[in-house]
């Protein structure tokens, strides 16, 4: 089952509700996202990157991810 990109913001969401979310693509595989979020202030962008990934809950495990590729961008806010 192909996923969106609502889907995606909804899962993102769930995690960071006051986060500035955009999320891009449309073929149900691959995806760009922008998060920014408070909760990023002071952690390296792996650390923000992986709580992201954390949100999409195993979405991108391996061949039965649903999502193929997310090309992320994080931030905390300025």
């Amino acid at each position: 089952m192909p996923i969106s990109a609502e889907d995606i913001e909804h899962m993102i969401r769930e995690a960071f509700p006051k986060a500035r979310i955009e999320v891009q693509g449309d073929d149900g595989q691959h995806f760009a996202a922008f998060v920014e979020d408070e909760s990023f202030r002071g952690q390296n962008r792996v650390q923000q990157q992986r709580a992201v990934y954390a949100a999409l809950k195993g979405k991108m495990d391996g061949a039965a991810g649903e999502l193929h590729a997310l090309a992320l961008t994080t931030k905390a806010p300025e």
